[in-house]
C-alpha cells in the first residue's frame, strides 16, 4: 500500500522540493495551496501532472476544511509547510501572522487528535525563534541548537515558537506523533524572490543579461546566517517520520557567514565588485534584528544519520546560474 502524505503550502520552495521527494518514493502526495485570483504552479510544473499528486484549495485559518481533508484522506503523514514566513511583513501584519502560523497548527492538531490520531505530524519550525540567543561552548563558540532558550525578535517569530510549543504539548498530552524540525536558513532557485538571498541572485541574473540599471537596496548586511540547500533540508523533514519515536531536532549546516559575505560571494561569481552596485536603503532594517545563527545539528546526525550535501558556495552558484539562465530568457 502506498502511503498518503499531505503537504501545505505545496507551491513553495520547500513543499515543491518535498513533493518530488516523496511521489520519487511511491507516495500518493495531497498538496494543499491557498485560493488566490491566480495560481503560480511554477514551482511544481514538473509534476502537476503525477498520477500520485492531488492539488486541493485550502484556508489554514478554517478547521472545517482541516477536518473534512483529514477525515477524507487520513494520511499517513502530514507536513505543514504553509506559513506568513516573510519576517519584515510580520511586523506588518502580526493579526494575520498569528491566525495562519499558529491558530492553523492548532487547527491542525486538532484535528489529527479527533479525527487522524495514527497520522505522523511535522511542524516547520524556525532558527528565527531564537532570536538574540545563543549558547556558548568551552572554546567560546556561539550556537544554537534544541537546548537554546528561544527568544523571538519578531512577531513572525513569536507565532512559531507558539506553535512549535503546541506540538510539544500535544505530543506530551495525547500522545500524537507530532515532531518539529528547527530549521536554519535554506535557500535554492526556488526560493520568494522577496527573501535576501534570492533578491542579491535575481538583481544578478539581471545585470550580467543587461535587464537592469537601478542599484540593489540592501538592509544590514553584518547579520549572520547558517544558509543551507532546501532540497537537503526537505530530505531531514522526511526522515523524522520514519523515525518510531517523534522529538525535535535543528537542522542546519554549523556554518554561518554575513550577508555582506553571501553578497561579496555572489557578485564575485561574476566578476563584479558588489560595490558598485549595492545601496543601502535604511528602511530595509528589521525593527529588532537577529544579529547572528549558526546551528549544531549533532542530533540530527546521530538519530536521523542526516547531514548537508551542498556547501554554501556550490548553493550561491546554483542560484546564480539559475537566476542568469532565467533572465536569458525574459
Amino acid at each position: 500500500m502506498n502511503k498518503t502524505a499531505i503537504i501545505t503550502g505545496i507551491t513553495g520552495q520547500d513543499g515543491s522540493y518535498l513533493a518530488e521527494l516523496l511521489l520519487e518514493k511511491d507516495y500518493k502526495v495531497v498538496g494543499l495551496y491557498r485560493r488566490s485570483s491566480s495560481y503560480h504552479f511554477e514551482r511544481i510544473s514538473s509534476i502537476v501532472d503525477h498520477p500520485n499528486l492531488t492539488l486541493l484549495e485550502f484556508d489554514l485559518t478554517d478547521p472545517s476544511v482541516i477536518l473534512s481533508i483529514l477525515k477524507q484522506y487520513e494520511p499517513d503523514e502530514f507536513y505543514n509547510l504553509a506559513a506568513m514566513s516573510h519576517v519584515g511583513t510580520s511586523f506588518h501584519q502580526p493579526s494575520t501572522t498569528f491566525d495562519i502560523n499558529t491558530m492553523g497548527v492548532l487547527h491542525i492538531l486538532e484535528g489529527i487528535r479527533t479525527t487522524s490520531s495514527a497520522t505522523k505530524y511535522y511542524q516547520a519550525s524556525t532558527s528565527e525563534m531564537f532570536g538574540k540567543n545563543y549558547s556558548v561552548d568551552k572554546d567560546n563558540n556561539k550556537y544554537q541548537d534544541e537546548n537554546t532558550p528561544l527568544i523571538p525578535q519578531s512577531p513572525y517569530a513569536v507565532s512559531k515558537v507558539a506553535s512549535h510549543n503546541l506540538v510539544r504539548i500535544y505530543r506530551d498530552a495525547y500522545n500524537i506523533f507530532a515532531t518539529s524540525g528547527i530549521l536554519f536558513n535554506h535557500e535554492s532557485p526556488r526560493r520568494g524572490e522577496n527573501f535576501l538571498t534570492r533578491k542579491v541572485t535575481k538583481y544578478i541574473g539581471q545585470l550580467v543579461n543587461k535587464k537592469t540599471s537601478d542599484s540593489l537596496k540592501l538592509g544590514n548586511l553584518q547579520a549572520y546566517r547558517d544558509w543551507g540547500h532546501a532540497k537537503d533540508y526537505v530530505y531531514a523533514m522526511y526522515l523524522m517520520l520514519q523515525q518510531d519515536v517523534p522529538d525535535d531536532f535543528v537542522i542546519c549546516t554549523g556554518q554561518t557567514h554575513s550577508v555582506l559575505n553571501f553578497v561579496i560571494k555572489s557578485f564575485e561569481s561574476v566578476d563584479l565588485d558588489y560595490k558598485q552596485y549595492v545601496e543601502i536603503d535604511p528602511s530595509l532594517y528589521r525593527p529588532a534584528e537577529v544579529d547572528y545563527l549558526c546551528g549544531r545539528s549533532l542530533k540530527a546526525q546521530k538519530v536521523l544519520g542526516w547531514i548537508p550535501s551542498t556547501s554554501f558556495d556550490d548553493l550561491v552558484s546554483e542560484m546564480i546560474q539559475s537566476d542568469i539562465k532565467v533572465y536569458a530568457n525574459v
